[in-house]
């Protein structure tokens, strides 16, 4: 009885199943995937250490992202000493862009050399690869069409230019936090220029290993003049705020 029974489902699904098969619903429903799925026709190729691999175009574009959004993905890219206030004033930044209704992330050097850049220390070496990293990550954020706001020390000139390289004209804002090292070793919050002097620490930027000013920022924040007196981080922020409304990064 059982098996007669099952002989029976067995010839009612596939009957079920020749019927859909001949309909257009198949055809219907992979014609919409194919919208969904690009696919891909580039050859495999070699970059780096890997091989045999090739690029796939995803079929959601990034200005459909970015009109969904209302707005236009970029990085600002905060440079400056350690102790001059770039992540104060990117986060400060990033709730002032939440009260617009706009999606930014801070993406912030000491929190990444936590997870991702863990491996990594402060020689020369390093810090090119910190910087590589980072740029990378950034520029999926922007694709993304994420305001995304990079706090890093980055002090080489080199390595900054090379993640503009990278991205789009206008993509890439250069945010310089301009403050004299005394400054900065006056205020010495997390105490490391101390212990630098104190040569617990080698190769620290400002003391002895090099800071490389940038030569055209699109924005340079005055954080303090030798006098030691701080711009407020939400008068800073304001500036920056007000540069992304006049060229367009914040939507309609």
């Amino acid at each position: 009885m059982a098996l007669r029974e099952s002989a029976k489902l067995f010839r009612g699904l596939s009957s079920f199943t020749s019927r859909w098969t001949a309909s257009s619903a198949p055809n219907q429903f992979f014609a919409a995937a194919a919208l969904q799925t690009r696919s891909s026709t580039t050859t495999a190729y070699d970059i780096g250490s890997s091989t045999n691999i090739k690029w796939h175009e995803g079929s959601v574009s990034r200005e459909a992202r970015e009109e969904m959004l209302n707005q236009k993905g970029c990085i600002l890219w905060f440079t400056g000493l350690s102790g001059s206030g770039k992540s104060t004033v990117a986060y400060t930044l990033e709730h002032a862009l939440k009260a617009e209704g706009k999606l930014a992330h801070v993406l912030d050097g000491d929190n990444i050399r936590h997870g991702l850049n863990n491996n990594l220390g402060f020689s020369a070496a390093d810090r090119e690869e910190n910087i590589r990293r980072i740029g990378e990550v950034s520029k999926l954020f922007s694709t993304c069409g994420v305001i995304t706001l990079v706090s890093f020390i980055s002090p080489y000139i080199k390595d900054r230019d090379a993640v503009r390289a990278k991205v789009d004209a206008g993509e890439f804002i250069e945010v310089y936090m301009k403050i004299p090292v005394s400054v900065c070793e006056d205020r010495d919050p997390k105490g490391l220029y101390k212990a630098a002097r104190a040569g617990k620490i080698k190769g620290f930027t400002g003391i002895d290993d090099p800071y490389e000013e940038p030569e055209n920022a699109e924005l340079v924040l005055e954080v303090s003049k030798e006098d030691g007196v701080l711009a407020p981080p939400e008068k800073m922020a304001g500036e920056i705020l007000q540069y992304l409304k006049t060229n367009g990064y914040l939507g309609k």
